[in-house]
């Protein structure tokens, strides 16, 4: 199917592989065109070109009844004669290869019946009810779906209802989805007869909506071809560059990854563990990628190694070989067998140095992993019907599943709910947009997939849907957290619910939702509460929250802060830096600055960093003999009754004295309190911010930070 998916170049098994039933020769989809298809006959005669279906179908179904394939073939057939398409050849040339494509990639036989009538409902007099009468309700129901997402209109206006329709398709039977990427396939391989202009319109919609949705369906073998394609068409000279590295890497000599192939397949010999070891070359967007990422290319950055074995225990015994024999990069390794991506992804990732210092990565699966990791959901066959028993026992209890992926099922339930059009098109870009998702566990054990950088408040709504409303916090592995806290794989979140009726989400809430079923959901509470969830947003903004620094004062003069230090610049003003607050015992720096001041920062302070490259020098500080200091903290807390009077009293209890407080108004039912304290000594500073987080609801406490332009 793509550069990755064909290889030609590949080396074959490893001797001791178990015998298999004898595989039928690969058909290269990349290089079966016209001729392959229409064969040496005049153009006014066809061959019996469904043959080449029929092949490709029991590969995969050896015991399929091709009676359903023969009659689609004579109607399509039949009904589109005289149709011809831009390219000039006949239109029946159009639905084979689609149908071919499906065929390749594991599709059962009734998405290939509705694959090769797929346009004669839409372009000839065949009705919907001729197909349901002669194929069954099943077939019709996939021509009809397949029909009406060739109705939508592509054009910038109606994106929203686009998608909208795409998606409500793909959600009642994700075999239509299938037809229309292999269609939508075809026709990028045949665009080259359309004017430029068009080609370049086609292309975009193909990158911006049908490519992701083959990511999260899983058909990875349509996916990179189609990126392939686009490339081609939107960035022709980048498209040629890559063409000619792939070109000139060919024509080496040595080759790092048929070398490291070789080693493994003699790690794994005599281990005795069965297994085919093939070269997996990176098509031409990868390739691309890696170029921009890495600069310099070498040989190994053009491919990676992939390991097929018969069950999932094989898969960590190749992987244990591999590591004990080679050289590992042990920060490469991924298990995607144990926690599968959102689009049915199995597999294990990991990497093993060459003598020459390249780094090969290596693919380890078994076979039914690659079919899926290949093919996605069209792998899975008739994803509706029971699986028989001789089915159950193949998959070896590998994950199969669902008529419908969980992210399909989150976008099926926000888009419902998007109160506009605009709302529901800019949350599916922005989903869409997300290639990567990571898990998260709740305390009960149960799991939640979602987006790379989601916050708790995604955890939230996709826990508890609108209820989230009352959301006030998280505990993130145990510790408090902000709704703004981004998760991480694996991390366990537990939401923390308000005990007040009233309690309601805020507009800042948007600013950390990145799940659609949050937008939505916020967005849809906030229309129907206009001039609410504005007003917790008031006085959040870190810049106006000034935190006066010490008063310049020369050497030794007298000052209102005792914990003046001592600068090695006589006669100059010093001023402890708003930035950074330092307090003995600090280890601090200082620099001069205009009008004869020095201001003083922790060591550790950014803008120290920031001064050092730009060439400025240091001036020496120490703190003077008094132990006494000034400390501004910032104490974050959840909201609760008492929660000022339980703070101060463990301020006191430390011996601080309160020379200034701020209590900011509550957002997020959260609450932020910036104390300025006067301390009878600072070595009491760790204690008094421990004491102070003890305090029940504080979820931190730390030293005032705040931008500063004085240097």
């Amino acid at each position: 199917m793509s550069a990755e998916a064909t290889n030609p170049a590949s080396p074959g098994p490893v001797t001791n592989t178990a015998p298999r039933r004898k595989a039928r020769p690969r058909i290269d989809l990349r290089r079966l065109g016209r001729a392959a298809l229409l064969g040496p006959a005049a153009r006014d005669r066809l061959p019996d070109a469904i043959g080449h279906v029929a092949e490709a179908h029991r590969a995969h179904y050896p015991d399929a009844d091709l009676e359903p394939l023969r009659r689609a073939w004579v109607l399509a057939e039949s009904s589109h004669r005289g149709q011809m398409r831009k390219s000039g050849e006949p239109y029946i040339t159009h639905p084979l290869a689609v149908t071919l494509i499906l065929a390749e990639l594991g599709a059962e036989t009734t998405t290939l019946t509705a694959s090769l009538l797929h346009d004669t409902v839409e372009d000839t007099e065949v009705t919907l009810d001729q197909v349901g009468e002669e194929f069954g309700a099943e077939v019709r129901y996939l021509v009809d779906g397949v029909t009406k997402l060739e109705k939508v209109d592509y054009g910038a206006a109606a994106e929203p209802e686009t998608f909208r329709k795409m998606l409500v398709a793909t959600g009642s039977d994700v075999r239509v989805m299938s037809i229309k990427l292999a269609d939508r396939l075809h026709n990028m391989r045949t665009l080259g007869v359309m004017r430029p202009e068009k080609q370049a319109r086609i292309a975009k919609v193909t990158r911006d909506v049908l490519i992701p949705l083959a990511e999260r369906l899983g058909v990875q073998a349509l996916k990179t071809e189609l990126e392939d394609l686009v490339f081609a068409i939107l960035h022709p000279e980048e498209y040629d560059h890559t063409r000619e590295l792939i070109v000139d890497n060919a024509s080496r000599v040595d080759d790092p990854l048929a070398e490291v192939t070789d080693e493994v397949r003699s790690v794994l010999r005599d281990a005795d563990i069965q297994a085919e070891v093939l070269i997996r070359p990176r098509h031409f967007v990868s390739v691309h990628r890696v170029a921009r990422k890495r600069g310099r290319l070498r040989g190994a950055d053009f491919g990676r190694l992939l390991v097929l074995v018969n069950e999932d225990a094989d898969c960590y015994g190749v992987l244990g070989e591999l590591h004990t024999c080679l050289k590992p990069v042990v920060s490469e390794f991924k298990d995607f067998i144990a926690v599968p991506k959102f689009n049915l992804y199995q597999s294990l990732h990991t990497a093993v140095a060459h003598t020459d210092g390249q780094v090969v990565e290596v693919l380890i699966r078994t076979h039914q992993m690659h079919k899926v990791a290949e093919a996605g959901v069209i792998a899975l066959g008739n994803p509706y019907a029971p699986p028989s028993e001789e089915q159950q026992a193949a998959s070896d209890g590998e994950r199969a599943d669902p008529t419908r992926p969980g992210w399909l099922s989150r976008l099926l339930d926000w888009q419902e709910g998007a109160p506009d059009p605009d709302t529901f098109w800019s949350t599916l870009r922005e989903d869409l947009a997300q290639d990567r998702e990571i898990t998260v566990f709740r305390p009960d054990g149960g799991t939640l997939g979602l987006p790379e950088g989601a916050t708790c408040v995604d955890a939230a709504y996709a826990q508890y849907g609108e209820d989230a409303h009352a959301c006030i916090g998280a505990r993130v592995n145990g510790r408090l957290a902000t709704l703004s806290t981004v998760l991480r794989d694996g991390d366990t979140v537990q939401p923390l619910m308000g005990q007040d009726p009233a309690s309601e989400p805020s507009r800042e809430w948007l600013e950390h939702a990145h799940t659609p079923a949050a937008r939505i959901a916020i967005q849809r509470w906030l229309a129907a509460h206009p001039g609410r969830g504005d007003e917790a947003d008031a006085g959040t903004d870190e810049g106006a929250q000034s935190v006066r620094s010490a008063p310049p004062a020369a050497e030794g003069a007298p000052t209102s802060n005792p914990a003046t230090p001592l600068v090695d610049q006589p006669g100059a003003t010093v001023r402890l830096a708003g930035c950074c607050t330092p307090v003995p015992p600090d280890e601090v720096t200082g620099f001069s600055v205009r009008g004869g001041v020095v201001t003083v920062h922790r060591v550790e302070c950014s803008a120290v960093a920031h001064m050092k490259s730009v060439g400025r020098a240091e001036v020496g500080v120490r703190w003077g003999d008094t132990t006494e200091c000034r400390v501004t903290l910032v104490a974050e807390s959840f909201g609760r009754p008492h929660l000022l009077a339980d703070l101060t009293e463990a301020m006191a209890l430390e011996g601080a004295e309160i020379v200034s407080a701020t209590v900011e108004p509550p957002s997020q039912q959260r609450v932020r309190h910036t104390y300025t304290l006067q301390l009878p000594d600072a070595a009491h500073l760790p204690a008094l911010m421990r004491a102070m987080r003890n305090v029940p609801g504080v979820y931190d406490v730390s030293r005032a930070q705040h931008h500063t332009t004085a240097f």
